[in-house]
């Protein structure tokens, strides 16, 4: 059996399969899309036989392109979306789509549970609030939904924990994915009988769980004449994207932290034991590595905010940007660095999708506060920037207000490919910001890592201190930092000010 790990990323959009070397370096990737399927405006879900096909066809094409044999891979590891609900029989065939993180449906479920279980305690047990985007209240739909699907459940799992049966006949979750369910008792590292008993659902419907970097079976006969790997080759189970994420951008110890900056993003850090908020802004996952935790929270429209500003804003720069090859975002930060720190007194607030933390409000919208006529679209391009890097910044002072200590900020995710942004972040923050080598492979990174413990290629998950190479380091400009502290205060008004007036729009 060969060294090199190949790591499946199952996102939102399609699976991402990765191939590493022994030293962590990335020798090729593929891709392969699927389907997302809306049924009403709450609904979101997908087709479980898609993660499969595209497992099997990113597997097929990863090692065609990295020129490898079957014989070469000594491990394959799993990173995967979160918060699903996926019902399937005893032989581990669905029984419906799988409803995924995005979707909300469970609305009157979450209403129902807090009957029994107060918001509180929830957040003590499980590190997250009550919500409808949690695995739980997707089950409980099921139920009063679909109770004919509900009882022939042997399992509900989550998205990567079907492909890994598929793989292996194990049924198997990790300690990372079970804590985005609200079912998981993150402290006692279990499904929690308290919740489960005042909710009315069977342990036995759920997957046994196991820590990240534990080899859960091997790929069987069948399974690998599909996918094209040797019959025998070890299965990690790996992680929540999350926190495979967390692993990947090199934030394996107390007191490191990461910003994942995508259409939304999120701060989380490593912790020796769960994060509680007094005004639960925040959240605790578990981390991958044993003992750790990984408190986290996440703002809805952050890339996304970007992305409205470049279609509503910057049709120039789209043009342009066609014109040279280039992206249009390098040229709209060219055209905000025109413009001095803090937008000349206009703000932004960056809530487009409502906001998660640190507000947790449906109702809140996107503003621009302090225009004047002596503001151009230069402003604008730069406050919507600085919208989103501020309140960051609340999620960030959520943390500190605690007494977590946050030595610097890694950045990863496709926003981190700026510099303007890495820069402006590090001047918003007050700490320095590290750009590592792989961006949009530290999730696949952290999948890798699982499974190179797993099979005893890495002592631990710590590997990750040497296996994180990174690229630039961005140091906060004291006289920029200033402008930004005293716009803070601000801006964290400006939101206090309006939520009223966010309630009373339709």
């Amino acid at each position: 059996m060969g060294k090199l790990i190949i790591a499946h990323d199952l996102g939102t959009t399609g699976n991402k399969a990765t191939l590493f070397d022994p030293e962590g370096e990335c020798l090729a990737s593929s891709f392969f899309g699927y389907e997302t399927f809306y049924p009403d405006a709450l609904s979101v879900e997908q087709d479980p036989e898609d993660y499969w096909k595209a497992v099997v066809f990113s597997t097929r094409a990863l090692l065609e392109k990295a020129r490898v044999k079957k014989e070469d891979i000594g491990v394959v590891s799993f990173s995967g979306q979160m918060m699903g609900a996926l019902p399937v029989d005893e032989r581990g065939e669905p029984l419906d789509r799988i409803i995924i993180w995005a979707d909300r449906r469970g609305v009157k479920e979450v209403e129902w549970v807090r009957e029994r279980i107060a918001d509180e305690e929830m957040y003590r047990i499980t590190g997250h609030r009550l919500s409808p985007n949690y695995s739980l209240a997707k089950i409980l739909w099921f139920r009063n939904h679909r109770p004919e699907v509900y009882r022939k459940a042997r399992k509900f799992l989550l998205a990567k924990d079907f492909v890994v049966f598929r793989l292996t006949g194990q049924w198997a979750t990790d300690f990372s994915d079970a804590s985005g369910t609200n079912l998981f008792d993150i402290t006692e590292e279990r499904w929690s009988a308290k919740i489960l008993e005042a909710v009315g659902i069977e342990e036995e419907k759920l997957p046994p769980v196991f820590p990240s970097f534990a080899v859960v079976g091997e790929v069987t006969k069948n399974a690998a004449e599909e996918v094209g790997l040797l019959p025998g080759t070890p299965v990690v189970i790996g992680g929540g994207d999350g926190a495979c994420a967390a692993c990947g951008a090199g934030v394996v110890e107390e007191g490191q932290a990461y910003n994942y900056l995508g259409s939304s993003s999120w701060i989380a850090l490593a912790s020796r034991k769960p994060f509680y908020d007094p005004q639960m802004r925040t959240f605790t996952f578990h981390h991958l590595a044993p003992g750790l935790f990984m408190p986290t929270g996440t703002m809805q429209a952050a890339g996304g905010s970007y992305q409205w500003c470049r279609d509503a804003l910057c049709g120039e720069e789209v043009k342009a940007a066609e014109k040279l090859g280039v992206s249009p975002y390098v040229l709209m930060d060219l055209e905000a660095g025109k413009v001095p720190a803090g937008s000349e007194g206009l703000l932004f607030l960056p809530y487009l999708l409502g906001e998660r933390a640190p507000w947790w409000n449906p109702h809140a919208r996107g503003v621009f506060i302090g225009l004047t006529p002596r503001h151009t679209r230069a402003h604008l391009i730069r406050a919507v920037l600085e919208g989103v890097s501020l309140n960051l910044r609340i999620i960030l002072d959520a943390f500190r207000e605690q007494g977590l200590r946050i030595a610097n900020m890694r950045i990863i995710g496709g926003g981190a490919k700026g510099d303007f942004w890495a820069q402006m972040l590090a001047d918003v923050f007050g700490l320095e910001v590290l750009r590592p080598v792989y961006r949009e492979e530290a999730t696949s990174l952290g999948a890798a890592i699982c499974g190179g413990v797993g099979i005893g290629l890495y002592r631990g998950i710590e590997v990750a201190k040497d296996l994180v190479k990174v690229q630039e380091v961005f140091t906060p400009k004291k006289e920029v930092q200033r402008v930004y502290d005293e716009i803070y205060p601000v801006f964290v008004q400006s939101y206090l000010a309006l939520q009223e007036v966010f309630s009373l729009l339709p």
